[in-house]
């Protein structure tokens, strides 16, 4: 069973390098890497990927920049097989991921995304364990080895607080192809994806067996100082046309918990005293809307 890794790419050079080792190292032999560069401005890029010399890799770089949104729907167009994973493009894959990929797909033929543990490591590569990747434990489906949510079930965990890690997800083919991501979103691309999934009747296994390492970077005071809290414009939009979606579905508990978007708020609330310290006034007023609306 091959599966496509698809690798939209902008950033950190030498994190990616790290990123594509990690598939290259895989257990499990039968991949394509499907590696779409958004234009960074780094022109030893393309002769780096020649050097890999793996007929399994491919690179295309866009002539101009689409965004994350646009690029990760391009990156859907290349797919051709039948298991599919949007691979960030700084964290690393263990060496047996795909082979759990694979096995679960095989085992469950019911399910359409796929879960696995995941080791949460900042730029450093160290283990890391912050205030966001505690609360997203605190809404992760309880129990251990294997868990399989689906339908309104799976709408209203993921609504209340997005506990996956999307680029660690794998995705039935004919499921990600069809739905895909949805225009004018970038912060919740990823949620609106698999709650697209949800309301078909689809299901997501998520799974105990650690296979990822996601890099979740370090906030320096300048990245705080710079917070304006305008992703939370996004995902306001965002929670209130799922509260209108879910209730047309006549899914009332979901749209309840999508017009609560409590662990929403709760981010916003973490952030202000940041906002606050360093007297952003945008961040401030973006950030106090947020916990109100």
């Amino acid at each position: 069973m091959t599966v496509d890794v698809l690798f939209p790419f902008y950033g950190d050079v030498a994190l990616m390098k790290q990123a594509v080792h990690s598939v290259l190292r895989q257990s499990y032999r039968d991949f394509k890497l499907i590696v779409i560069d958004d234009g960074y401005p780094d022109d030893s890029i393309p002769g780096w990927f020649e050097s890999l010399d793996d007929d399994r890799v491919s690179y295309e770089r866009n002539a101009t920049n689409l965004g994350a949104n646009g690029n990760y729907r391009k990156a859907l167009t290349k797919v051709t097989n039948e298991l599919v994973v949007v691979m960030g493009a700084d964290d690393e894959m263990l060496p047996n991921y795909l082979q759990w990929l694979v096995d679960c797909a095989d085992e469950h033929r019911e399910v359409e995304i796929f879960q696995p543990g995941v080791v949460v490591i900042d730029e450093h590569g160290d283990a890391v364990n912050g205030l966001v990747d505690a609360v997203k434990s605190v809404y992760r489906p309880r129990g251990s080895g294997v868990r399989v949510l689906s339908g309104e079930r799976l709408a209203v965990s993921l609504l209340r607080g997005d506990w996956m890690y999307f680029p660690s997800l794998g995705w039935r083919a004919e499921t990600i192809t069809s739905i895909g991501f949805r225009e004018g979103y970038d912060v919740v691309q990823d949620l609106a994806l698999a709650l697209d999934v949800a309301m078909r009747g689809g299901s997501l296994l998520v799974d105990s067996q650690l296979a990822f390492m996601y890099r979740r970077h370090s906030s320096s005071d300048s990245s705080v100082r710079a917070l304006s809290g305008t992703r939370f414009d996004e995902e306001r939009r965002f929670f209130e046309n799922m509260a209108a979606e879910m209730s047309a579905k006549g899914w009332n508990r979901a749209a309840r918990v999508a017009r609560l978007h409590l662990s929403s708020r709760f981010h916003a609330a973490t952030l202000l005293p940041g906002a606050l310290r360093h007297g952003n006034r945008e961040g401030i007023r973006n950030l106090s809307r947020h916990l109100v609306k």
